[in-house]
């Protein structure tokens, strides 16, 4: 079927539109209204009778290891690649790859590739150029051309900062690969942000505010990622964010990292609401395929677990039914804000001429009935 019919879904797209009827066509949501039954009666429209459900934009989760992550204890320790259907029973519609820790095993070229495979697929996919490790290993030899001229990729990461595994890069070399990839955004239209692993290092988001101090570079930039993963480092996210700083939190976790003082997403997204922080600038990704490692204090690996990007969507409905935060504000966390910090066009938003990417949810139950990406029903009956 080439055009599709959604019947009275309460609609958040994330402001709450009341309950409405979307048609879908070409891969773009062409109208939404009250009452769209004209529709109804011609034989080349497919309908989905979402009566029961709210419907809410394809999640956007933009920090997944696509290729798999891990290694830290060995090769044995790597993980496994994802796969569409990882994505798709967690309502993510657009994903962004990176890869982390393991940036000799695994390569630029492996990473877009595997990035086509998931738009071939059907979903939205993008790619981040480099790893943890600095200088910035890339495609095609330098930050700019990859941005300028490889579509699918938006930006550089994620580069580990203030972490026993990262390449303990200076305030000059960083400042340099932000500059890179800012100007490259500038000139290709696209985000060209640096996102930025935080771990619990001394210098926490030191570095960040060392340079944003003695540079000319927007703070928009920098995306540092993992800052609920310690109540240290997310009291300086929190200070950070306040100051006009985007943050953003990862929602796979461990029994060990929350014993250990990791922050569950929900209750992090509560505390900075409260605090003043700006929802806009607050973002959730799943660091989805990574491996959430615990190590003893000679820095060897004690034990690991694996990141799921199923966790995003969880941990959206954890924050709106177990610490009662509005439902557009605990949307957007997971799909306009990133949509519009990684320059996403046509994405995060349920809106005529965008495009069509809705997950349908149960009213009660909160569970996913459908999947739409890019027009298509993708996950569901």
């Amino acid at each position: 079927m080439l055009i599709k019919l959604i019947k009275k879904s309460k609609v958040y797209c994330p402001e709450y539109m009341g309950e409405m009827d979307i048609l879908i066509a070409g891969g773009k949501i062409v109208a939404m209204g009250k009452d769209l039954s004209f529709w109804q009666a011609k034989d080349e429209v497919e309908l989905i009778d979402a009566v029961g459900t709210f419907a809410i934009p394809g999640l956007i989760d933009g920090h997944v290891h696509i290729l798999g992550g891990g290694g830290e204890g060995g090769f044995s320790t790597r993980t496994r690649e994802i796969c569409i259907e990882d994505l798709l029973e967690g309502g993510v519609t657009t994903v962004v790859g990176c890869i982390g820790t393991d940036g000799i095993g695994r390569t630029m070229e492996n990473l877009i590739s595997k990035t086509k495979e998931l738009k071939e697929a059907g979903i939205s996919a993008y790619a981040y150029t480099g790893s943890y490790q600095v200088p910035v290993k890339t495609l095609t030899g330098k930050i700019e051309k990859d941005i300028a001229f490889v579509d699918e990729i938006i930006g550089v990461g994620e580069i580990a900062i203030s972490d026993h595994r990262s390449s303990q890069p200076t305030a000059e070399e960083l400042t340099r690969i932000v500059s890179e990839a800012y100007v490259a955004g500038m000139i290709s239209g696209k985000a060209g942000v640096v996102n930025l692993h935080i771990g619990d290092g001394k210098r926490g988001l030191g570095l960040i505010e060392e340079i944003i101090e003695s540079s000319d570079l927007p703070k928009g930039q920098f995306y540092p990622t993992h800052t609920n993963r310690s109540e240290k480092v997310f009291e300086e996210a929190l200070a950070y964010a306040l100051e006009g700083g985007l943050v953003d939190m990862t929602t796979s976790t461990s029994k060990d990292l929350l014993e250990a003082g990791e922050l569950s997403c929900s209750k992090g997204l509560v505390r900075m609401i409260k605090a003043g922080v700006a929802i806009d600038n607050i973002t959730f990704t799943s660091d989805g395929g990574g491996s959430l490692p615990s190590f003893y204090e000679n820095g060897g690996l004690e034990r690991m677990s694996v990141g799921k990007s199923s966790s995003l969507l969880e941990a959206v409905i954890k924050a709106i039914k177990e610490e009662n935060v509005p439902i557009e504000q605990a949307i957007k966390v997971a799909t306009s804000n990133p949509a519009r910090i990684l320059k996403l066009k046509g994405k995060g938003r349920i809106r005529e001429g965008w495009d069509a990417d809705i997950v349908i949810l149960d009213e009660k139950t909160f569970s996913i009935k459908f999947v739409i990406a890019k027009g298509e029903l993708v996950w569901g009956k």
